[in-house]
């Protein structure tokens, strides 16, 4: 399995032209370590199926603010096939692995119908949350060339939340609540820990910028938050 991980890291290196660091290899190997982590868990999900989604699923990246960007894990599923016929993975796994890469994006508004899949997409959303989750959000805010956040009004009680200006606001849009779209019960429960981080991270942001972290609105905060810290 160790070979069979090195020649799609090969794969990878070679069919990656872009310079994009929360797309890289090391991405690939982090979403890799915690899908096999949740596998291991749960006592199920073929090995092979998910360390092949998770060195591929990204193999054609699309920048976020492309309107191409829900087609991404659509293109990366289809570049993935003939790198895993030269490899000699059967015909059945490759369906597989092909259906877990095009169903893991949020974007792609799919539905997982494997357990692989739904590990995959479990695995690659923990990667948006933690710290990994908050240094991600502010190297694609400058990558997207955005301000980090609103100095005047750190949490938008004032104005519309957009994280296309501010990567503050994209907290708030989508990663506060993305433990609550985990496949399965193992991504949660690391899932709510992350998260749990990033709100600690968010109120220390607030301490240091004169502003006071909103615990009653629910766009900062759901229930489940506040019944953790109660």
């Amino acid at each position: 399995m160790i070979e069979f991980e090195k020649k799609l890291e090969t794969a990878l290196k070679a069919h990656d032209g872009s310079e994009d660091a929360s797309h890289d290899v090391y991405h690939a190997r982090r979403v890799k370590l915690a899908a096999l982590e949740i596998a291991e868990r749960r006592g199920e999900g073929d090995k092979e199926v998910l360390i092949a989604a998770a060195y591929l699923h990204d193999l054609v990246n699309v920048p976020k603010n492309s309107p191409d960007r829900s087609k991404a894990s659509r293109y990366s599923a289809d570049a993935a096939e003939p790198i895993l016929r030269e490899l000699g993975v059967s015909s059945m796994k490759i369906d597989q692995i092909k259906h877990a890469i095009e169903a893991h994006s949020f974007s792609a508004s799919l539905t997982p119908q494997s357990i692989e899949a739904k590990i995959l997409q479990d695995a690659d959303r923990l990667e948006s949350l933690g710290a990994i989750g908050i240094a991600r959000t502010f190297y694609i805010a400058k990558a997207m060339d955005s301000n980090l956040f609103h100095g005047g009004d750190l949490f938008a009680e004032h104005r519309k939340l957009d994280d296309k200006s501010y990567g503050v606001d994209h907290f708030a849009l989508k990663l506060l609540k993305l433990h609550k779209t985990m496949q399965t019960e193992e991504g949660r429960q690391v899932a709510r820990e992350r998260t749990d981080f990033m709100i600690a991270f968010l109120k220390q942001l607030a301490n240091e910028t004169g502003f006071t972290y909103p615990v009653e609105n629910e766009l900062w905060i759901d229930e489940e938050t506040a019944l953790s810290h109660s």
